[in-house]
């Protein structure tokens, strides 16, 4: 019975060890992974194949950093409450690109660590993770969720770009 207090004692205490915010936390993990590869990604082409398109019909390299960079910023200004409207941005040249993806970084590791984990069961108007319906039927770490999911599939993508032009993806290629 003893043991059994004890065991009950220690698990209660292993318990705030999770810390504050332990789901916005875990969500936050495979953020910073695309968001890193994305960055390296963007350097690692060189400037001259921002133009690069593996076919006719489809955007180029910088056009669809310019996508996810642009895309990422809307969502993650929306999540924080700063109203915006998303449009092409209008940066083409590798330097122009890498800022605005920085820049979106940064509104995006600021979105994840402004939400408690009850500040991110509130809903918001789901037009922040994709052409939805504008009633606040989303949380906003559901829009997160969606922004990362986004970034990943944009990510592998855009890794034939980068195969094509005879370099190895970030992911493929760990430092």
């Amino acid at each position: 019975m003893i043991r059994f207090f004890f065991l009950a004692l220690v698990g209660c205490c292993a318990l705030p060890a999770q810390g504050p915010n332990a789901l916005v936390s875990e969500a936050k993990f495979p953020w910073t992974v695309v968001r890193d590869n994305l960055l390296k990604m963007a350097e690692k082409m060189p400037a001259e194949n921002y133009g690069f398109k593996p076919t006719p019909e489809i955007e180029s390299f910088g056009q669809r950093m310019a996508h996810i960079a642009g895309a990422n910023l809307f969502i993650c200004q929306g999540v924080m409450g700063r109203q915006t409207t998303f449009s092409r941005p209008a940066a083409t040249s590798k330097p122009e690109l890498i800022a605005l993806l920085k820049q979106a970084s940064t509104a995006c590791d600021s979105a994840f660590d402004s939400l408690s984990d009850a500040a991110a069961m509130e809903k918001i108007n789901s037009h922040l993770g994709g052409p939805f319906p504008p009633e606040p039927t989303r949380t906003k770490l559901a829009t997160l969720n969606n922004m990362v999911r986004h970034s990943n599939e944009m990510y592998g993508y855009m890794c034939v770009y980068l195969r094509l032009k005879g370099i190895v993806p970030p992911s493929s290629a760990p430092e």
